[in-house]
């Protein structure tokens, strides 16, 4: 690889053209959803009686009628066929953070030489899996193979299609042979029931429900696009998703003009297929723009129920891949592709309530004033009590290099709620309103709050965890993590702290029913307001402020998953049914094993990078260096030998800084140690990447950050 490689990749790039221009044949109306076996498609497929109770189970959470598995199933097989699928999968979302699949065809032998096309009700509802090489932290012993997949109706299956043909694709929970959850999907199901069953004891409270519970979600996901002629060749983007090596160019984002700047042709075409593909299955992308560094993008969905908003994630992030690929571009999910520049987050925005309400609106009057600050309260509460949580659900080996640069909260989770909305809890903290409004004291349920526009306050992008009109927007998790982590953590410590208040408020009289509340609250706000803070997360004021308030800061990946297997942890997990003790453990274990992993992977292709690649070319620019030199002298010029020297010793000293690096990392290596890798590998980088900058361009044998980021 030399820069021969590096030529030959642009003069590639330089040909691209920005493909079709990407034209929807139909309207979008008619081709929304029409991948997706969907309520309205299943209506035409299935008797009235069969889906009446279908979609009491969709649209209600019934509990699924066995007897009628055989006549989805013979539906969802028929319209699948009908659209060009021959086989089907349960697709479900194991502990490596992707998606997982194995397909099986519809067909079977009709003992005549021929086939028949089946597809019963067990094969829908159940499916069995070979889980022996999927992580699982220690629940089973490697030899003990048998996993299940069990059939999740409350997400709709979907068809994927390629250029010869199509897989109908079942949501399904995956599960061990002894029954303990080994996904994503499983624990985040548990958790949005539990986080019901405590909203409905609060309406009931109030006189109210039970209703139906709808926790929504609305994922806003960034990625990096860059050609796949520099793709291939980065071996470090191959391996790892991000790049070892690079030094920054003088310009990438200070001047501040990619962000919503006009988008490219080429990546426009990307991003109309896109769309398109992500609105044949159902999945509402709604915006898409420029991001703050050159080649970053972002796409965002419309709020749709959790379960399902994390399904769709998940399969943006493939759509994403694929569709680049065929534009001749990589999608890199990682979150800090590229040192120096802005990383990629994931921005959470989470609402918990109804059907008929959502608890963090505060509506125009009393009663809902009383549930919106209930909500509040309880959101802050769980907050402050499980902060370590919540850092722990977004701690990883990508999102290590984003937290707590200048572009990401840091990892000390606060609540931000603005200036409108503190004040309002400062007066119900002292029972007196401002003086901006009238005097008396402040009730609840009696003073109806302040009219709230939608946007209650300005919004704070320092913050990891802010209120944002409706929802509160949790903008630590990383762009290539799963949305179901951190809402697990989410519903399940707003449940806890919803309960804790509805404890204390049902043993209050009826008629003395706002007293007693607003005599909670007020308990709640003075013991946990030291998570609220509406100022700079970045700045190094905070950090200091933070830890006098006793904000937990774990500034590490192991010291932030220790979290999960926490004794305050464990209590509450498996009080609310959401993980057992040894479901907690294993997860610890596998983001741990997966962490050092990575490191290790990291460590070990960085010296050999190093080595077989950065070697020698800097060894050659230090020999031509020296050639000049004696050839200088020899010719009795000497005005510029003390220049062309000066050139050549910094050379051999950042050489020999490079080679003690890679000795040091090897050591590391050895010891397997994760923070004493990443220290070395640090050390290496920093030589490699100064380097860069006085070896000869030409002898250079990696794509360049100004060439990736620029040229596409």
């Amino acid at each position: 690889m030399s820069n021969a490689t590096r030529n030959d990749a642009i003069e590639t790039i330089s040909g691209r053209t920005s493909g079709a221009n990407g034209a929807c044949e139909k309207p979008i109306t008619e081709i929304f959803g029409e991948d997706v076996f969907h309520l309205a498609t299943m209506k035409n497929y299935l008797s009235k009686h069969v889906y009446q109770k279908l979609q009491q189970t969709v649209e209600q959470g019934a509990p699924l009628d066995p007897a009628i598995a055989d006549d989805v199933a013979n539906a969802m097989k028929l319209w699948a066929i009908s659209k060009g699928a021959s086989h089907y999968t349960h697709w479900f979302q194991p502990l490596t953070g992707s998606t997982a699949e194995k397909h099986d065809a519809f067909i079977e032998p009709d003992g005549a030489g021929g086939v028949v096309l089946n597809f019963s009700g067990k094969n829908l509802i159940v499916g069995e899996s070979d889980a022996s090489s999927f992580p699982s932290g220690g629940l089973r012993s490697t030899f003990e193979a048998r996993g299940y997949t069990a059939w999740d109706p409350t997400s709709p299956a979907f068809l994927k299609k390629g250029p010869t043909g199509a897989t109908l694709c079942i949501p399904t929970a995956f599960c061990s042979y002894t029954g303990e959850a080994l996904d994503k999907k499983t624990p985040l199901l548990r958790s949005i029931q539990a986080l019901g069953r405590a909203i409905n004891r609060l309406l009931a409270c109030f006189g109210e429900g039970p209703e139906q519970v709808e926790i929504t979600l609305g994922a806003e996901q960034e990625y990096f696009l860059i050609d796949k002629a520099f793709y291939l060749a980065r071996p470090d983007l191959i391996q790892t998703g991000r790049t070892l090596f690079g030094a920054p160019p003088p310009k990438h984002q200070q001047l501040e003009d990619h962000y919503y700047g006009s988008i490219k042709p080429r990546v426009l075409a990307f991003m109309t297929e896109v769309d398109q593909e992500l609105w044949r299955l159902g999945i509402p992308a709604k915006t898409r723009h420029n991001e703050v560094a050159p080649a970053q993008f972002e796409i965002a969905s419309v709020f749709e129920e959790l379960n399902l908003a994390s399904d769709h994630n998940m399969m943006t992030m493939e759509v994403l891949r694929q569709v680049a690929d065929r534009h001749d571009f990589v999608c890199l999910l990682h979150e800090k592709p590229f040192a120096g520049v802005n990383g990629s987050g994931k921005h959470n925005n989470w609402s918990p309530g109804t059907k008929k309400r959502n608890l963090l609106n505060p509506g125009s009057d009393p009663h809902q004033n009383a549930l919106f600050l209930t909500a509040l309260c309880a959101v802050i509460m769980g907050v402050d009590r499980h902060s370590e949580l919540l850092r722990a659900a977004t701690a990883g080996p990508g999102n290590r290099l984003r937290l707590g640069a200048n572009e990401a909260p840091p990892a000390i989770i606060s609540v931000y709620l603005g200036d409108q909305l503190s004040a309002i809890i400062d007066e119900l903290e002292s029972g007196t309103p401002s003086s901006t409004r009238k005097r008396g004291t402040m009730k609840i349920g009696v003073d109806a709050l302040p009219a709230l526009p939608l946007d209650t306050t300005d919004r704070n992008r320092t913050s990891p965890f802010a209120y944002t009109g409706n929802k509160f927007e949790f903008r630590a998790p990383g762009a290539g993590q799963t949305c179901a982590g951190p809402n697990v953590v989410l519903n399940v410590i707003t449940a806890e702290a919803l309960d804790d208040i509805v404890d204390e408020l049902e043993k209050a009289p009826k008629e003395k029913l706002h007293e007693a509340l607003q005599a909670i609250l007020r308990k709640v706000i003075r013991r946990h307001k030291r998570i609220i803070f509406n100022g700079d997360n970045y700045s190094a004021e905070w950090i200091a402020e933070a830890e006098r308030r006793g904000l937990p800061h774990l500034r590490n990946v192991e010291e932030a998953l220790a979290a999960f297997i926490s004794e305050k942890s464990i209590r509450m997990f498996e009080k609310y049914g959401v993980f057992s003790a040894a479901e907690l453990h294993s997860r610890y274990e596998v983001y741990l094993e997966e962490y050092r992993k990575r490191v290790r992977i990291e460590a070990e292709l960085s010296l050999t990078i190093a080595r077989t690649l950065i070697f020698p070319a800097v060894s050659r620019q230090l020999g031509e260096l020296s050639r000049t030199i004696s050839a200088m002298r020899d010719a009795g010029i000497g005005a510029g030998l003390p220049e062309q020297r000066a050139v050549a010793e910094e050379v051999g000293r950042y050489l020999e800084a490079m080679v003690a690096a890679e000795y040091e990392l090897e050591a590391a290596n050895r010891a397997g140690h994760p923070a004493d890798q990443i220290q070395a590998m640090d050390r290496l980088r920093q030589a490699v990447d100064t380097l860069e900058k006085l070896v000869a361009d030409e002898w250079w044998p990696l794509p360049k950050y100004r060439e990736m980021l620029f040229i596409y």
